[in-house]
């Protein structure tokens, strides 16, 4: 069964890549470290606070409850 960290992970992904970032586009948009979002949507990924997937969702342009709605959505 996958976890809910690798569910954000490949939504996360997805969704980066339809909008046409690159993960330092949006690490620089969304206020985080680089590298810490290729931890996110790594094959091991952390999991990330509220407030980092607020910013997530600001940096791509989408609400929060849009991010968290992917979740549920097969990638």
């Amino acid at each position: 069964m996958e976890t809910v960290d690798l569910r954000f992970a490949k939504a996360l992904k997805s969704l980066r890549k339809a909008k046409g970032l690159t993960q330092e586009n949006l690490a620089q948009r969304a206020g985080v470290d680089y590298k810490y979002l290729q931890k996110l949507e790594g094959r091991n990924p952390s999991s990330p606070t509220l407030a980092t997937m607020e910013k997530l969702a600001n940096g791509l342009g989408v609400s929060l409850v849009e991010l968290i709605t992917l979740l549920e959505k097969p990638c």
